[in-house]
């Protein structure tokens, strides 16, 4: 991230609820310091945060972009227990790993957590998950913190690692998976057929290369 980026993203909620229209809080903040994004496109902060945002851009401050949503009290979510059925898609889309739970047995959030990021919402398939207002009228960074901001953004990093560290693990399981496989192929296919088996090992050998071109950063290609 540029100086400027890091600064923009310091001035944030770090809800991470993608509201702005970006993946996270850091590419908003990325967006904003190239000129690709405005500074009213995010609802969390509220008037306040376009204010921080404006004074470190030196745009003029501006409404909030309703197209982003509104203005609102800070929420958590909860999860109604009884009628959770542990599918555990909630657990995959919290940003700040809030939810805990397991395949098949009943969630909860941990609310100290929860920035109120909504993303737990449309992907629970019997909606047992509703939102509580915790700020009464206070809205925006009225109801934040610097912080719960700070405490959302180191949550939000360890869970990015962590799920990069899952992802890069299954990665090599089906690599070498797919190595083994590969030295013979015979013994792992039902076909005896050659051309058969020769589509098979170029299949596998194409799944190997792109493996490898994924692990291979830009500049070293």
């Amino acid at each position: 991230m540029s100086p400027d980026a890091v600064r923009l993203l310091a001035a944030l909620p770090q809800t991470q609820c993608t509201r702005c229209g970006y993946p996270d809080c850091a590419g908003y903040a990325t967006a904003i310091a190239s000129g690709d994004a405005d500074i009213n496109q995010c609802p969390p902060g509220g008037k306040a945060g376009i204010e921080r945002l404006a004074a470190l851009t030196g745009r003029p401050t501006r409404d909030l972009n309703p197209a982003h949503g509104l203005e609102t009290p800070r929420t958590v979510a909860v999860i109604d227990e009884n009628w959770c059925i542990g599918c555990t898609l909630c657990l995959a889309a919290c940003p700040t790993d809030a939810i805990i739970g397991a395949n098949k047995r009943m969630h909860t959030v941990i609310e100290p957590y929860c920035t109120g990021c909504e993303l737990c919402l449309p992907v629970c398939p019997v909606d047992c998950i509703q939102l509580e207002n915790v700020s009464a009228s206070a809205t925006g960074w009225d109801a934040w913190s610097d912080t719960l901001a700070e405490q959302a953004r180191d949550r939000y990093a360890f869970s990015l690692q962590r799920r990069q560290r899952a992802e890069a693990t299954n990665d090599q399981r089906l690599e070498d998976k797919a190595r083994a496989k590969l030295a013979d192929l015979p013994a792992h296919s039902l076909h005896t057929d050659p051309a058969i088996l020769e589509r098979k090992r170029a299949v596998i050998e194409a799944a190997l290369a792109r493996a490898r071109a994924k692990r291979t950063p830009p500049d070293q290609t």
